[in-house]
C-alpha cells in the first residue's frame, strides 16, 4: 500500500559535491545551502535542480478532543479560518503570494462545512475529501476507524497525484488547520517517540498555565487508555487511528505520494512535522525527501525533529501553522537550486583557486 518511494542515490550527492567544489567560492562557504543543493540534486537526479514551481497543501479538519477544552479557541474557528484561506486573507495566502506558490486547501473533515458554501468556485479547493465531520473524542475511544485512517491517507496521496503532479510542481509544502490539533500532535509524538506527554505538550493557540496542565492530563489519560502495556514506540498507523487527526493522516499521505513522485517535501511546524514522522515510519525512504523549514516554539516539535534527524533551516519563534514557516523556507530552497544551476565555476570565470 505504501512502500513505493525510491531511496536517494548517494552517487548524486557525490556528483553535486564535486560540482560545488568547482564553483567560485571558498570550500563550504555557503554552508547549509550546499547541503540543500546536494539533496535537491539527489531528489531530482540532476545537477541542474529547480525549486519551482511550488505549492502548499493546507489540510483542515476538526478534532473530537476539542470537547475537552484543550484549546484557547472554539471549534468553529476551524471552518472560519478555512473560509479565510479560500478568500485569500490568511497569513499563508500572503506569504505564498510572495513566493509565487499555489495554495491548495483541502477539507479533510471540518465539523461545519456550511461556512464554505462559496468554496467550489475557488481554484485549488478540494471539496470532497472529508472523511467525516471531525474525529471522535480520543479520550473516550479511538479517534478514527482503520477504514477512515486509510481513507484519509489515500485522500492525501490523491491530492498530489491528481492536483499537484499535473502542475509540474517540484516542491510541496505541508500546512494544516484544526482546533485541537496540537493536542493530537502531542499525543502522537508521545506515542511515536516514547517521551512523556509533559515533555512534548505545548500551549498551542495560547493556553495559560491551568489550561496547559489540563491539556497534559487529557493526553496522559488518552495515552493510558490506548497504549497501556503496548510496545513503545507505538506503530504509526496504530497511533494515528487512536489519537490522530484526519488532516494529519492526510498530510502523511501527501508526504508519501510527493516523495514517491520525487518532489521535495517541506515540513512546516509541529503538526505537519508529526505527519512527516508518520510518513517516515511508514516508508523510511521518504525521510530523504524532507526539508524541515523551521523550529516551532511548540514543545514537541524539537522531539519530532530529533526523531526525524532533521535540522531546520529557520528559527523565528513561529507557532502559527498553516504552512507559514514552510513557505518562508521556499526562498532558501529556490536559492540553493539557483546556485547549482547558475553560479560560475573557477574555470569558466577565469578565477584562480588559490594564491
Amino acid at each position: 500500500m505504501f512502500n513505493n518511494i525510491a531511496p536517494l542515490d548517494p552517487a548524486w550527492f557525490r556528483r553535486a559535491a564535486e560540482h560545488q567544489a568547482k564553483l567560485t567560492m571558498p570550500a563550504g562557504a555557503l554552508g547549509r545551502l550546499l547541503d540543500l543543493g546536494q539533496q535537491m540534486c539527489a531528489i531530482q537526479e540532476t545537477l541542474q535542480p529547480h525549486g519551482e514551481p511550488a505549492a502548499v497543501v493546507v489540510m483542515a479538519a476538526d478534532h473530537g478532543i476539542a470537547e475537552e477544552g484543550v484549546s484557547a479557541y472554539p471549534q468553529h474557528v476551524t471552518g472560519q479560518m478555512v473560509a479565510n484561506f479560500l478568500r485569500g486573507g490568511a497569513a499563508i495566502n500572503v506569504l505564498a503570494r510572495r513566493q509565487r506558490a499555489d495554495v491548495v486547501v483541502v477539507d479533510m473533515g471540518i465539523k461545519d462545512p456550511s461556512v464554505l458554501s462559496f468554496a467550489p468556485s475557488r481554484p485549488g479547493w478540494v471539496a470532497d475529501a472529508a472523511v467525516a465531520r471531525g474525529t471522535a473524542n480520543f479520550l473516550r475511544g479511538p479517534a478514527m476507524t482503520r477504514a477512515q485512517l486509510e481513507q484519509a491517507i489515500a485522500a492525501g496521496r490523491q491530492v498530489v497525484a491528481e492536483r499537484i503532479v499535473s502542475q509540474g510542481v517540484r516542491v510541496v509544502a505541508l500546512g494544516e488547520m484544526g482546533i485541537g490539533n496540537t493536542t493530537s500532535a502531542s499525543a502522537l509524538t508521545a506515542a511515536l517517540t516514547g517521551r512523556p506527554a509533559k515533555e512534548v505538550t505545548g500551549r498551542g493557540t495560547g493556553l495559560d498555565d491551568h489550561g496547559w496542565q489540563h491539556k497534559v492530563e487529557v493526553i496522559e489519560r488518552a495515552l493510558d487508555r490506548h497504549f497501556r502495556g503496548a510496545k513503545q514506540p507505538v506503530e504509526p498507523l496504530d497511533a494515528l487511528a487512536a489519537v490522530g487527526g484526519f488532516e494529519i493522516a492526510g498530510l502523511a499521505g501527501v508526504a508519501l505520494e510527493a516523495a514517491a513522485q520525487r518532489m521535495i517535501v517541506v515540513l512546516d511546524g509541529f503538526i505537519s512535522s508529526v505527519a512527516g514522522l508518520i510518513a517516515a515510519r511508514i516508508d523510511p525512504n521518504g525521510r530523504g525527501y524532507f526539508v524541515a523549514s523551521h523550529r516551532s516554539v511548540e514543545a514537541g516539535h524539537r522531539a519530532v525533529l530529533e526523531a526525524l534527524d532533521l535540522n531546520p533551516l529557520l528559527d523565528l519563534g513561529l507557532r502559527l501553522g498553516e504552512g507559514s514557516g514552510a513557505v518562508l523556507a521556499l526562498n532558501l530552497i529556490q536559492c540553493a537550486a539557483d546556485m547549482m544551476r547558475e553560479m560560475a565555476t573557477f574555470e569558466n570565470a577565469g578565477v584562480s583557486r588559490s594564491l
